[in-house]
């Protein structure tokens, strides 16, 4: 007997153990049942409702590249004030460069013109100054009227300088050979004591 006792408290253990394991389990559908029936609502609401989140947020974004190209704008034309007027300071510091550069060519070049003997605007005025002096003196002495003064050449100094200098150069070298060669002549002339 007293196996079959403990036989029926077995059967009586697992059939609430079975009971039991339905319960639960019932309520697991129940739950799952739930939780399907929760995503498709919010599958639908998402379906109803996301045309007007997605127009909004195309709204939201247009608002922002807006914004971004309004500061880009800003930017850009802040570093193209920048670029020109740094563009400016190295052109004006070219320029000055430019100017220093040639003023030294231009002193280089009159020093290596000086080197090798040709004369310069001064030295030609200087000499038609002193040619027109000379005029006046010979005038002066042979009771002429003088010859006319001739005014400074500015348009080609150095072509119209250099046949006259050359003239009043050939007149003025010959005379002292002229005085030599009658000095000379006036010392055979006389005899020596």
């Amino acid at each position: 007997m007293v196996k079959k006792v403990s036989k029926s408290s077995n059967a009586s253990s697992t059939a609430a153990k079975a009971s039991s394991q339905s319960a639960l389990s019932g309520a697991i559908k129940d739950s799952a049942q739930q939780i399907w029936l929760a995503g498709l609502g919010a599958f639908s609401k998402a379906q109803a409702e996301g045309g007007k989140a997605f127009e909004v947020l195309v709204k939201e974004g247009l608002s922002i590249q807006r914004k971004t190209q309004a500061v880009a704008e800003e930017r850009i034309s802040e570093a193209t004030s920048r670029v020109s007027s740094m563009a400016n300071d190295i052109s004006s510091k070219a320029a000055g460069k430019w100017d220093k550069l040639e003023s030294l060519f231009e002193e280089r070049v009159a020093k290596a013109l000086g080197t090798l003997g040709v004369p310069t605007a001064r030295d030609i005025e200087a000499l038609m100054a002193r040619i027109d002096e000379l005029n006046a003196h010979v005038a002066q002495l042979t009771g002429t009227s003088p010859a006319r003064k001739r005014a400074p050449a500015k348009a080609a100094p150095k072509a119209a300088a250099k046949p006259a200098a050359k003239a009043a150069a050939k007149p003025a070298a010959k005379a002292p050979a002229r005085k030599r060669a009658a000095a000379k002549s006036a010392a055979k002339a006389t005899p020596a004591a």
